[in-house]
């Protein structure tokens, strides 16, 4: 029993040994002592009333139950001729709590924290709580690295029996890891093992990552990761059989030692397969199985393939199909065989799909992207598709899906999905720097799910001095229920190039199409419109002389009727924070032969996201397009590939690149060409927050021309930075800082852009 336990029984020794008495009817019950507390609530608590016989046992056990309200440190009973005298003295309230000395957090999330272990303005002060007080201040700044935090309370005693409490903190500064040490290691240098952990000693980005501060449940995720790769590596035996974390007398320094034992290295003597073949032969199953004969052993490669084998039982309806790998040891050969016994137990279907979360979207919307059938046999990959292309819509920043068995039945499961809606309106803004241009913006209005219903309606306003665009687009998705999309478009643009980097003319348009999408493929789209469209352009004194040669020919102003067909295939697994999958994209662009002008035009992208691992991400994209005129004739200069800027080369100012004129102006090209490679990676201290990420990239491209016309002689060119793209609520806004690599004297270089609503 602890000293406190030992003081609180002193008063209930006490009575007992006074009240040897006579056992008496209580005739009234007085309460003498309260100033806050309610008679009422003193009686409530008493296990004795008027009229009832008291005795020694009824006297212990009233002031047992008074002293365990909390509301008392001192009862005592009396009586008078008949008459229960109970007489207390309260516990002081708490008048207010000050906390001095914080920096590190705010102090009102302090208050409510301490709330929790009662410490509070208004309640009854209570010392064990007080304690509590400082441990839980104390906790905090732990696992924020400060061991060396003090926290010292000083009570006050107050009038009308209340009192202060002030809570002093001294933070003290951050402990830092100083020396991390493995002990055991045969096989792996101890600086291997260490680089692969998340813990360190300080560098030179320790002060962005805080990798040098010591926690415990990053060193727990660093112990399971040394655990991982030795396991992954065939040594079965490896055990991690102790840690020491000490700390120095001044609370600075924080020293690790793990111990470790690594165990033989184990190879894989024989895989077999066990368990009924009514589903799959063991041959079928045999296949899915990552390992043979002669393999260094794996958890890894096990893990994946009763996942594999699980999965594939699923996509028959075999939800809760059972797989285990069975080993068996050979220690004196450091050899083991597994046995993949394999139970498919009973076949599911899907009952109902429920979804929750979206209080915008409509259901039938995020139903239609279902593959998963209800009352269809449950489907593991249908179920993992159904969620990708629920993600891919865009509309929302979370997507879980979830089964749950139906009680009293074997045979059936919901699926309940819920979803987290994002902002889907995006407010797009474009900027960059220019020692020509200075500030350039552009801006539009955009409603990726109009109503709820994921039909897109976009309007653009830009009244820059360069291009001036009125445009409003709408498109529905599912114009018919097999998933064909059907949109038009409505435009009017004007450019003054005589202010920008390229060639000197103006041109205003006016056009409309419609367009339509089918899907030929679960991933697959082709996509094809027709448009019309007016356009009529402008010159100066310092256009090229080519510009005025093709006005003379075809006037200024011309009429197109543009025929398109495009392609595209997606498989990514999210379009907001992609890990994984391809996407590409083909068009063709062709002006009809009763147009003003005859030309056609191709492009083609392809991008290919894979993971490095859990948190990095490398993307390869490259982008490749050629046009030229038909019939004897060529291709307007209007309709140029240009490159430069965020969207092909960054660094480079906005349509820079390639062929110039006299002037030094770029004239723009008939062929494109465009790669770019950038290493994703989230944002340090954001590792969980999806909507940031940090990339490297390194960036090329060039524009080419006529080569009869124009010398095709500037050639790639090369950028290297730093970039940021935020999933911001207003749309996706995306920072970089490019490097060009070995420029030539007339490039043009713009280092800093940023770009809101626009993804490359």
């Amino acid at each position: 029993m602890n000293f406190k336990k030992l003081v609180g029984l002193i008063p209930l020794l006490y009575a007992t040994s006074v009240w040897a008495i006579e056992p008496f009817v209580i005739k009234d019950i007085r309460v003498e002592g309260i100033q806050r507390t309610e008679a009422g609530t003193v009686f409530s608590y008493l296990p004795v009333k008027v009229g009832e016989t008291f005795n020694d046992e009824q006297s212990s056990a009233a002031i047992h139950a008074l002293f365990s309200t909390g509301f008392f440190k001192d009862v005592s009973l009396k009586t008078d001729q008949g008459v229960l005298i109970v007489v207390v003295r309260e516990r002081p309230s708490i008048a207010s709590v000050e906390i001095n000395g914080v920096k590190d957090f705010p102090k009102d999330q302090m208050r409510d924290n301490l709330k929790l272990v009662g410490l509070a303005e208004g309640r009854i002060f209570d010392k064990s709580a007080l304690e509590k007080s400082e441990q839980e201040l104390k906790r905090q700044y732990v696992a924020r690295g400060k061991y060396g935090v003090s926290v010292k309370a000083v009570v006050k005693e107050l009038e009308r029996n209340r009192v202060s409490v002030n809570l002093n903190v001294v933070e003290g500064e951050v402990s830092k890891i100083r020396q991390i040490n493995i002990v055991g290691n045969k096989a792996y240098k101890e600086s291997e093992l260490q680089d692969m952990m998340k813990l360190s000693t300080p560098d030179w980005w320790s002060w962005m990552s805080k990798n040098d501060q010591y926690s415990k449940q990053k060193l727990s995720a660093d112990m399971e990761t040394i655990r991982t790769f030795y396991l992954d590596s065939g040594y079965m035996e490896f055990s991690i059989d102790s840690t020491q974390v000490s700390i120095s007398p001044d609370k600075k320094d924080i020293f690790i030692t793990l111990n470790i034992t690594e165990g033989p290295k184990y190879s894989i003597s024989n895989v077999k397969v066990m368990g009924p073949e009514n589903v799959f032969s063991h041959e079928e199953v045999r296949k899915l199985i990552a390992l043979k004969t002669g393999d260094v052993f794996s958890r890894k490669a096990i893990t994946a393939s009763t996942q594999k084998i699980t999965e594939r039982f699923g996509d028959e309806g075999y939800a809760f199909a059972n797989v285990n790998a069975a080993p068996e040891l050979d220690k004196e050969k450091h050899q083991v065989g597994f046995t993949f016994i394999v139970d498919p137990f009973q076949r599911v279907y899907i009952r109902r799909i429920n979804i929750s979360g979206n209080t915008k979207t409509r259901d039938e919307v995020i139903r239609r992207e279902f593959r998963q059938m209800e009352s269809g046999w449950f489907a593991t990959e249908k179920i993992k598709k159904s969620k990708q292309r629920v993600d891919r819509l865009g509309f929302f920043s979370s997507v879980n899906v979830e089964t749950v068995s139906i009680q009293g039945t074997k045979d059936q499961m919901d699926l309940n999905v819920t979803v987290e809606e994002k902002s889907t309106g995006n407010l797009s803004v474009g900027a960059g720097i220019s020692s020509t241009e200075g500030l350039v913006l552009t801006a539009g209005i955009s409603q990726s799910n109009l109503f709820g219903t994921g039909n897109v309606l976009s309007t653009q306003v830009n009244t820059s001095k360069i291009n001036e665009v009125y445009s409003i687009s709408y498109t529905n998705p599912y114009y018919t229920d097999d998933g064909v999309s059907r949109g038009f478009d409505i435009y009017k643009r004007k450019t003054n190039a005589t202010t920008t980097t390229t060639s000197q003319y103006t041109s205003a348009s006016l056009g409309g199409g419609v367009r339509f999408a089918v899907p030929l493929a679960e991933e697959q789209m082709i996509h094809y419109g027709l448009a019309a469209e007016q356009t009529t352009i402008g010159l100066t004194e310092y256009s090229p002389d080519r510009f005025t040669s093709y006005i003379n020919e075809f006037g200024a102003t011309t009429e197109n009727y543009i025929g398109t067909v495009g392609w595209t295939r997606d498989d990514r697994d999210s379009a907001i924070y992609t890990t994984e999958g391809t996407v590409q994209r083909a068009f063709f662009e062709l002006s009809m032969p009763f147009s003003s002008q005859h030309y056609a035009k191709t492009t083609y992208q392809h991008q290919w996201f894979t993971p490095v691992n859990r948190d990095i991400t490398f993307m390869m994209n490259g982008e490749a397009g050629v046009a030229n005129g038909y019939g004897g004739q060529v291709l307007p200069f209007f309709k140029n590939f240009y490159a430069g800027g965020v969207g092909s080369v960054r660094g480079y100012d906005p349509s820079s690149l390639g062929p110039r004129d006299s002037n030094g102006y770029s004239l723009g090209g008939n062929k494109r060409v465009v790669g770019n490679a950038e290493l994703l990676f989230p944002m340090p201290g954001f590792s969980k927050e999806k909507s940031v990420r940090l990339s490297m990239f390194l960036d090329a491209g060039a524009v080419y021309g006529d080569e009869t016309q124009v010398p095709a002689s500037e050639g790639l060119r090369y950028s290297t930075g730093l970039a940021i793209t935020w999933f911001s609520p207003v749309g996706p806004l995306k920072f970089s800082y490019g490097m060009p690599i070995g420029p030539q004297i007339q490039d043009k270089i713009q280092r800093f852009q940023f770009t809101l609503g626009t993804l490359f």
